[in-house]
C-alpha cells in the first residue's frame, strides 16, 4: 500500500462513527496528513431502493452483491488517489465500515458464494486493512444516548427491542473482525469525548506516531460463574533478543484453527512516550525469527477469552506457562479514577495495575 494506511471503523449502531470521522480527520489533518475516506456503502445502497427486509431473496442476495463489489471498487479508487499524493505528503484512508461488516447481515453460505464472485477469501479480504477499530454501540453501556436521528436508514428503533438488536448486531461485527492481526475495541467504559481519544490514540499507533505511556488496567480474578458467550484463542507469546531501550514480542494466536503472527516492537523515546510497531508476519517468517528468542525468558502460553460486558471490552488471559494458576483480567485505556463494571462471573483478588511483576516480560523471565 506504499505505506498508506487503511484503517476501519466499524462496531454496532450508534456507535459514534460519523463523529469520529470528522475527529479524526481534523486532528490527523492538524499532523500534516491527508486524510481520505471512504463512505458506508451499504448505506448508499439502501438509499437506491434496495432494504434488507425484503422478503425477494433474489433481490435481497444482488443488493449485497453489489454492496460488496462498491465496496472494493471504491476502496480501491481512494487507494489509486492517495497514491498520487503520497509521494509528497503522508496519507490515511479511513472507511466507514469494511468487507467483513457485509458478512454479518448475510448467512455464511451466501458470503461464501459473493466471495466468490468478487474473486477474494475471506483471509483476502482481512487482509485489506492495516487496522480495524470496533467502535461498541451505544445500546451496550451507553443506552441514554442511543438514537436513530443520525441515521434514517437505520431499523433499530430506540426501544428495548430495538436496543436488543442493536447490541446483537454489535456482537456480531465484533465476531466477524475478530481474528485481524489489529483489531481494537473501542468501548462505552468512559464518556464520549475520552471515546473519540482513544480512537485517535488507536490511529496515532498504526501510524507509528510517538504514544503516551498508559498503564492498562489489570486484575488478578478468579471464575465466579460461568463465563458468557466469549471470543476464545490461544496465545504463544515469545520474547526476542533486542537492543536497551526496546521490546521485541513475537506473538501467535490461534482461533478456529487459524495461527496469525504479529511482530511487534516498542521503542521508549523518553520516559512519557513510546512508539509501538506491529505488523503480521508469515508463519515461516515466524519460525524464523524464533531463533532470536531471549535465552533469559521462557514462552508465555495462555488461554485468551474476549468479551464485552455492559459496553464494557475485557480480555481474560488463563495463563498455562511459564506460570500456572494465575488468572488476570484487562480493561482498556481508563483511568485510575475511572469505575470499571466488573463482571458479576468473575471476584477480583487484587488490583495488579503498574505492578511489574505481572507484567507479560517479566513473567517470561527465566528463574
Amino acid at each position: 500500500m506504499n505505506n498508506i494506511k487503511r484503517i476501519v471503523l466499524t462496531g454496532g449502531p450508534c456507535a459514534g462513527k460519523t463523529t469520529a470521522l470528522v475527529r479524526i480527520r481534523e486532528h490527523f489533518s492538524n499532523l500534516g496528513y491527508k486524510v481520505f475516506t471512504v463512505p458506508e456503502v451499504p448505506t448508499m445502497i439502501t438509499q437506491t431502493g434496495w432494504n434488507y427486509l425484503t422478503d425477494n431473496k433474489k433481490f435481497y442476495y444482488e443488493g449485497e452483491l453489489v454492496i460488496l463489489q462498491m465496496q472494493l471498487a471504491l476502496e480501491d479508487s481512494v487507494q489509486r488517489m492517495a497514491e498520487t499524493v503520497a509521494p509528497d505528503k503522508p496519507c490515511v484512508i479511513i472507511c466507514d465500515r469494511g468487507t467483513m461488516d457485509i458478512s454479518t447481515y448475510i448467512s455464511p453460505e451466501i458470503w461464501k458464494d459473493i466471495c466468490g464472485k468478487v474473486g477474494h477469501t475471506t483471509a483476502e479480504l482481512l487482509n485489506r486493512y492495516d487496522a480495524v477499530l470496533h467502535l461498541v454501540t451505544a445500546a451496550d453501556g451507553a443506552e441514554e444516548f442511543y438514537t436513530i436521528e443520525t441515521n434514517a436508514n437505520r431499523y433499530e428503533q430506540a426501544n428495548e427491542e430495538g436496543l436488543k438488536i442493536a447490541r446483537m448486531l454489535d456482537h456480531k461485527v465484533f465476531d466477524a473482525w475478530f481474528t485481524h492481526p489489529h483489531v481494537r475495541v473501542i468501548d462505552n467504559s468512559s464518556d464520549f469525548d475520552l471515546k473519540l481519544n482513544r480512537v485517535l490514540t488507536e490511529i496515532s499507533q498504526v501510524l507509528e506516531l510517538p504514544l503516551p505511556v498508559k498503564e492498562e488496567r489489570k486484575y488478578i480474578v478468579e471464575l465466579a460463574g460461568e463465563l458468557p458467550e466469549c471470543i476464545e484463542s490461544e496465545i504463544v507469546q515469545t520474547y526476542l533478543v533486542a537492543d536497551p531501550g526496546r521490546e521485541v514480542r513475537l506473538r501467535r494466536r490461534w482461533q478456529d484453527g487459524q495461527a496469525i503472527n504479529i511482530h511487534t516492537t516498542t521503542k521508549m523515546i523518553s520516559p512519557k512516550e513510546k512508539i509501538v510497531t506491529e505488523r503480521q508476519v508469515s508463519n515461516s517468517l515466524y519460525e524464523s525469527l524464533l531463533q532470536q528468542a531471549d535465552p533469559y525468558r521462557a514462552t508465555i502460553r495462555k488461554q485468551r477469552h474476549s468479551f464485552i460486558w455492559c459496553g464494557q471490552y475485557f480480555e481474560l488471559d488463563t495463563y498455562l506457562e511459564p506460570v500456572s494458576d494465575l488468572m488476570i483480567l484487562e480493561t482498556k485505556e481508563k483511568t485510575c479514577h475511572e469505575e470499571v463494571k466488573f463482571p458479576p462471573f468473575l471476584k477480583v483478588v487484587e488490583d495488579i495495575t503498574g505492578n511489574t511483576k505481572y507484567y507479560n516480560y517479566n513473567l517470561a523471565l527465566k528463574k
